[in-house]
């Protein structure tokens, strides 16, 4: 997923350049449709679902398949930018595809990026069914050597945040890009999980979770005497007893999945719960014996007996634990979900505590009257994360977040989509570019 997050009076010449390409491809796509609803109204034919590899096929005079695909493979160059990564190249790809006798589609998706800050990102994201759907694997691989402010703890912050007490400019009130708190690091995050089906879409899961966090550099952080500046990276793991340059965590995750989505990449209709027990016992590597509980649902519920792509999804996520459980950057925080999209408007890890509530509504609606290659999206998020440091409570302060989206189909078999959107939040936006829906 491509993220550009700016202010007033910020633009970049690599934004131009992609902006323009992006409007090159729907511009054709556009004439295509129209082309298309032209030529079923003058021969009075009905209109029949395309995609963006039809019409580079039609373009290209070859012939149409003659049996529905059950694999698609997207390739897409990333090419971006923001002032948490500067300028950023890269490769993402989607594979969709159906296991032998299975009747549901698996996705693998995976991103190289490199960025001028010095910054490169390799992830891999699985979620395959087995012959049968016998078996779910989900899986969350990443390597990251990254740079990312923290704003302290609670969807308040940094209002009375740590820094809130130590920093300001002649006295006035700071600005919030002012109490960031830069910070660089290496991230290795191993998640994998088993899913046993014990009925027809419910499974018992089993998986080993690692998340891992070296070379940490605190860049605001000053401990000279007669010149300090304590973040809230630092005064958290000081005052739990966690190393403030390296640490991690190891758990074992033992969870509930019940999917009835009709399609994991794009659904018409259904639900999916995950209810899920993390241990991060001592014998794994662990400091102290630990756990965190969740819980993920997801539903999608049509409002037009014509079009089932008409619409409303909903999405809530939790995650709680005790605080002073786990250091400072393995505690939830947003658009650090699988696929990273909570949050639109904000910057990933832009709200953390040791306990936070995520949700989220996306109305979904045709915009092509006659092939269903545009729709478009309205969403609005909110969320909200607790502070033990000011005994803010969940739900004492919620984060709002709200945008629009264009959808292409890309592959109309697999129901893949190219998700443009564009989301804002408080004193803070967002330009998002990825492949499938963003729940």
């Amino acid at each position: 997923m491509f993220f550009w997050k700016h202010t007033a009076g910020q633009f970049h010449a690599q934004f131009w350049v992609t902006q323009r390409i992006i409007l090159v491809i729907l511009g054709i796509c556009w004439q295509a449709e129209l082309a298309q609803g032209q030529e079923a109204a003058t021969r009075d034919t009905t209109c029949y679902p395309t995609d963006l590899a039809e019409i580079i096929r039609k373009a290209r005079h070859k012939p149409e398949a003659s049996q529905k695909k059950e694999s698609s493979l997207m390739l897409m160059p990333i090419i971006g930018s923001n002032p948490a990564t500067g300028f950023m190249v890269g490769l993402g790809g989607q594979l969709a595809f159906k296991m032998p006798e299975s009747k549901l589609y698996s996705l693998l998706n995976g991103s190289i990026q490199a960025t001028t800050k010095n910054q490169y990102i390799f992830m891999l994201k699985n979620n395959v069914y087995t012959r049968r759907e016998r078996f779910f694997h989900t899986g969350d691989w990443r390597f990251m050597i990254y740079s990312q402010p923290t704003y302290g703890l609670g969807t308040n912050a940094p209002e009375g945040g740590i820094l809130d007490y130590q920093f300001s400019l002649a006295g006035q009130e700071t600005e919030t890009d002012s109490l960031a708190q830069p910070m660089k690091f290496n991230f290795l995050r191993i998640h994998q999980t088993l899913g046993i089906r014990m009925k027809e879409g419910i499974y018992l899961g089993l998986g080993y979770l690692f998340d891992g966090y070296s070379k940490i550099k605190d860049e605001k952080l000053r401990l000279n005497p007669g010149d300090s500046l304590i973040t809230s990276h630092y005064a958290y793991n000081v005052r739990y007893g966690f190393d403030t340059e390296s640490y991690f965590t190891s758990a074992l995750n033992v969870s509930l999945i019940i999917d009835t989505r009709d399609n994991m990449v794009m659904p018409h209709r259904g639900y999916y719960l995950n209810l899920g027990w993390r241990g991060a016992f001592q014998f794994i590597g662990n400091t102290n014996d630990v756990n965190i509980v969740q819980g993920e649902w997801r539903s999608f519920h049509g409002v037009s007996k014509k079009n089932p792509a008409h619409l409303i999804g909903f999405w809530v996520m939790g995650t709680f634990t005790q605080k002073g459980n786990f250091p400072y950057l393995t505690l939830p925080a947003t658009a650090y979900d699988q696929r990273s999209r909570s949050a639109r408007g904000y910057a990933q890890g832009r709200f953390r505590g040791h306990q936070l509530v995520y949700s989220e509504v996306e109305y979904r609606f045709p915009i092509s009257k006659c092939n269903k290659l545009w729709s478009g999206v309205l969403f609005l998020n909110g969320t909200t994360a607790s502070n033990e440091f000011q005994n803010l409570e969940l739900f004492e302060s919620v984060k709002l977040g709200y945008g629009v989206g264009l959808r292409l189909m890309l592959d109309k078999d697999s129901r893949t989509n190219l998700v443009i959107d564009y989301g804002w939040g408080e004193r803070s936006s967002g330009f998002y570019l990825a492949v499938s829906e963003t729940f």
